[in-house]
């Protein structure tokens, strides 16, 4: 249900439906006049050369290991042709609409127009207005076309057609079962993490030029105040800071989300005393969407953190491959400057698609099946009232691409799980695709802070990414003190490693589809990597060590 380009429509042609998103409610169609604000995403140059240039800076047997290059570098690579800007330019001056702007690699324009103007630009569109709870968006639940002189100058237009999405936190404390009833249990805070992935009170940051960032979405905000009791509860073991360094967007009102708190309060504790941003995107204008938001404002500021951790995520077959490819480019744009962005593998273990009577297969999700972006899974603590040896929590994303083909720094750890271990019925998972996730940390059971009371047994992915984004810091931390450049896109590294430094999770299955062929159970957790946990959990002195050493 992604905004997407499709042939011209003949005349007489119905367009084909969009689906609307459970619990979004129809309230009617806008007035001719209401305003409207569409992203068009202009086609790039050298996308290409974009990708080998991104496998050279993030090879460390390349000699050009670590040569980042600056936004200013990537606008002169990939910034559209001038026939493009002439064309698109042209086509939307001649439709009256003017009030549009680009970003630094002048490969988006972002243009606010009418209802009226937007269905004329788009033929086929029709918008209307869906509420969910407080939350109004406007969407054209019909296909629209453009001509195809224009497509080829565009990837995509968004604010059609893609309904706000996002990976759910859940308190396992609001839910019934055993876990409620729990009382002693252990929970894990940052002392317990530190206690089990080997951090010291001294592994906090020192560099002035490192940061790291946490990017949410819709209406999760963090609030000041719970970051601070939490860091006086939590954070008295460590040196630490206690507030966010700044805030790129607007803080909503209202009541704190879970997810912002969880975020907010696990990168700061685990990459203690590191500068950290806060990027958010509520979505102010009914028809933006704010993941997309957030990709434009990578492109249009020159210095942004280092490590960037975002909790969301949408089925792959719910959207079209050519956005899901231009979002890719926009990865291995940030990828190319020496940014790491890390997604959660989201909290449906392999998921679970319908289709023909009787049919199931998994379903991955994106942008963890993005092969330019690192993905976080989940795990357990075997005895859960004490810190033991990590085993995999059954909720962990994972799985293999129906869209990506596998990259090249997978291909043999991926063979051989393949080989060496009992598969779910081929018929279910594309054996060929990009697999994930790549790591691992714990994702049961947290304690988070939120409108100021301590709330425990958070769990879910979005718990385990800001983690081992934490630590990924606090290794930039150590490589600028060095002289060294930031880690960046490591995927390739990290299979290089071929699991030193990490350990390496090998009990547990992760949920999938409920039915008479695999009753539930996904993949399981084997030796070495696997599409549950990747490649392990961080044990940190000695992932440290390996990964100062170029």
């Amino acid at each position: 249900d992604c905004a997407v380009l499709l042939p011209p429509l003949s005349r007489g042609t119905l367009a084909m439906a969009v689906l609307v998103p459970r619990g979004w409610v129809h309230t009617g169609r806008v007035a001719p006049s209401d305003r409207v604000q569409l992203t068009f995403a202009l086609k790039q140059q050298n996308v290409d050369r974009l990708r080998e240039l991104l496998g050279l800076v993030s090879n460390p047997d390349s000699p050009q290991y670590g040569k980042f290059l600056t936004l200013e570098e990537v606008t002169s690579l990939v910034h559209p042709s001038d026939l493009t800007h002439k064309v698109v330019w042209g086509w939307l001056q001649s439709h009256g609409v003017a009030a549009c702007h680009t970003v630094l690699t002048q490969d988006f324009l972002q243009c606010d127009t009418t209802a009226q103007v937007a269905e004329t630009l788009l033929p086929g569109s029709e918008f209307h207005r869906y509420r969910k709870g407080r939350r109004s968006v406007v969407r054209s639940p019909a296909r629209y076309s453009v001509h195809a002189d224009l497509a080829q100058h565009l990837d995509f237009v968004g604010g059609v057609h893609r309904f706000p999405t996002e990976m759910q936190t859940v308190s396992r404390a609001w839910t019934n079962g055993a876990r409620h009833e729990a009382k002693f249990h252990l929970g894990v805070t940052p002392v317990v993490l530190r206690s089990r992935y080997n951090l010291t009170a001294a592994d906090v940051g020192s560099a002035e030029n490192n940061s790291q960032a946490v990017a949410q979405f819709l209406e999760q905000f963090y609030h000041p105040a719970d970051l601070a009791e939490f860091m006086a509860i939590f954070g008295s073991g460590f040196k630490h800071m206690s507030q966010v360094a700044r805030v790129v967007g607007t803080q909503g009102g209202g009541k704190a989300g879970l997810e912002a708190s969880l975020d907010v309060e696990y990168i700061m504790s685990t990459g203690a005393n590191i500068s950290t941003w806060v990027f958010t995107n509520p979505g102010r204008h009914e028809s933006q969407e704010p993941f997309l938001q957030w990709m434009l404002l990578l492109s249009n500021m020159s210095s942004v953190p280092w490590v960037h951790t975002v909790s969301y995520g949408d089925d792959e077959d719910s959207l079209a491959a050519a956005y899901m490819m231009r979002i890719n480019n926009e990865f291995m744009k940030a990828g190319i400057r020496g940014i790491s962005i890390l997604f959660a593998s989201g909290d449906s273990g392999a998921g679970c698609r319908h289709l023909t009577k009787g049919t199931n297969a998994f379903r991955p999700s994106f942008p963890a099946s993005s092969p330019y972006v690192t993905t976080v899974g989940g795990t357990s603590f075997k005895n859960p009232f004490q810190v033991t040896y990590e085993v995999t929590d059954y909720i962990s994303g994972g799985g293999f691409s129906n869209i990506f083909p596998m990259p090249d720094y997978q291909l043999a750890a991926v063979s051989a799980y393949l080989k060496g271990t009992t598969l779910p019925p081929k018929t279910y998972f594309n054996t060929s695709g990009r697999a994930y996730p790549d790591i691992a940390a714990l994702s049961d059971n947290y304690w988070v802070v939120s409108n100021r009371v301590p709330i425990p047994w958070v769990s879910g992915t979005s718990a385990s990414t800001p983690v081992v984004g934490g630590m990924l810091s606090l290794i930039n931390d150590q490589r600028f003190l060095k002289g060294l450049p930031s880690l960046g896109f490591l995927n390739p590294r990290l299979y290089q490693l071929k699991g030193q430094a990490l350990f390496d999770v090998t009990e547990g299955c992760h949920l999938s589809c409920l039915d008479d062929q695999v009753e539930g159970k996904g993949f399981c957790a084997a030796p070495s990597w696997d599409p549950v946990t990747g490649w392990g959990t961080p044990n940190y002195p000695s992932l440290l060590a390996t990964l100062l050493d170029k």
